[in-house]
């Protein structure tokens, strides 16, 4: 297990738009061991993902899981993912406020995310993918593609939902997740 630190906000990496892999070298030694790498720092972290700009890395790769996460408990399950050079494309107008985290900042805020994306990426063998995305899934997937771009929570979120995750966890957890939960319910996730 090889356990990364993860960049906090500030440090210039996480502003850097990521670069894509070419497809030849992603069968390489170092291609793979930046993903074992997230995978075993988003893991240990507790994360729903991890883009490599925030272990350093300027690739377009991100890792997404979500398998009873004790800091996301009303997320869907999502199986380990490792997504190279994704690109998004919105489906329709309907959005959803999400209050989300970050590994790499130390707030939460809400984030207004489209519910329905189509997702393309290829996997660490380099096959492609196309997927369709849905609901908190699909903010998951913009959260991670974001860093890919230099874009932190804070950027999108409601400056006036800002808080530290022990401030979220006494007065507004209880609120988001009984909203966030009729969501899922409604976008069958």
């Amino acid at each position: 297990m090889t356990v990364q630190e993860i960049l906090s906000i500030g440090h210039p990496v996480l502003r850097e738009t990521a670069t894509a892999v070419p497809p030849a070298d992603i069968a390489g030694e170092r291609v793979q061991a930046v993903i074992d790498d997230l995978i075993d720092t988003m893991r240990h972290a507790n994360g729903a993902g991890l883009a490599a700009n925030q272990i350093g890395e300027t690739a377009r790769i991100v890792v997404i899981e979500v398998n009873d996460n004790p800091r996301y408990p009303y997320k869907p399950p999502i199986p380990l993912t490792v997504a190279i050079n994704p690109e998004l494309e919105v489906l329709d107008d309907e959005t959803v406020v999400i209050n989300e985290g970050c590994l790499s900042v130390p707030l939460r805020g809400d984030v207004v995310r489209s519910v329905n994306l189509g997702v393309r990426y290829l996997d660490r063998e380099g096959a492609e993918h196309c997927i369709t995305a849905r609901g908190l899934t699909a903010g998951t997937w913009q959260h991670e593609c974001d860093h890919l771009d230099g874009v932190l929570i804070t950027d999108r979120a409601d400056p006036s939902t800002l808080c530290t995750w022990d401030e979220f966890q006494r007065h507004h957890r209880d609120a988001f997740i009984e909203r966030i939960t009729r969501f899922n319910q409604q976008v069958g996730t």
